[in-house]
């Protein structure tokens, strides 16, 4: 497992192009699946990585709207979280099967033994790990989470912390997301995953 922390604001070195090649190569038809809890920056980070290294960027979620034909607000509140976790199971299984691609999912779906395992067999995980006080100024700007619908959402986020982060753990590569531009959170998933034993030599998953 790889861990990194901050190291200050990175710009693109000159063989950068070449490395996001050795990348690609490497993950062979594997994703990068972002993990982590709201307001982490799942989506934000996942796209620019995506550009940097040239592949697809999905999210998840979206795709979850699109195959209910309605938000996710509306599937907890008409059909409850059960139908939203088996539908999240049923999507992320077949987007697994599109790689590579920067896959963003939803901050329940690593907690799920059955994606978890998905996952750690066709792609290669980043948790982006963020304290309480930044997880919070970023939700607070949404009101789009139904898991925080409640009197006390900072008492509700950590509950989830609390619950997920020793499964976040579980992920291949950490890295640390605070208030810092995004593209230096870019730098440090592709400074982590050239130093993956998982991305070692070229995949033909």
């Amino acid at each position: 497992m790889i861990r990194i922390g901050f190291r200050g604001k990175s710009t693109p070195q000159p063989g950068d192009a070449r490395s996001a090649e050795a990348l690609r190569q490497a993950l062979g038809r594997r994703s990068l699946v972002m993990v982590g809890l709201m307001g982490c920056g799942k989506s934000s980070v996942g796209r620019r990585l995506a550009s940097r290294l040239d592949i697809p960027f999905v999210d998840a979620d979206d795709e979850i709207e699109q195959a209910a034909g309605k938000s996710i607000n509306d599937i907890f509140a008409d059909h409850g979280e059960d139908h939203f976790r088996d539908g999240e199971r049923r999507v992320i299984a077949r987007l697994l099967d599109n790689g590579p691609q920067v896959l963003a999912t939803g901050g329940g779906a690593f907690v799920n033994p059955e994606i978890r395992a998905n996952i750690k067999q066709n792609a290669v995980s980043v948790w982006l790990k963020a304290d309480l006080p930044v997880l919070m100024r970023r939700v607070n700007k949404r009101d789009t989470r139904p898991l925080l619908k409640a009197s006390d959402p900072e008492t509700v986020m950590r509950e989830l912390m609390a619950a997920r982060y020793p499964v976040y753990a579980e992920a291949d590569i950490t890295v640390e997301s605070r208030d810092v531009p995004h593209d230096t959170i870019v730098a440090e998933v592709l400074e982590a995953l050239r130093k993956c034993p998982l991305l070692a030599e070229p995949s033909s998953v």
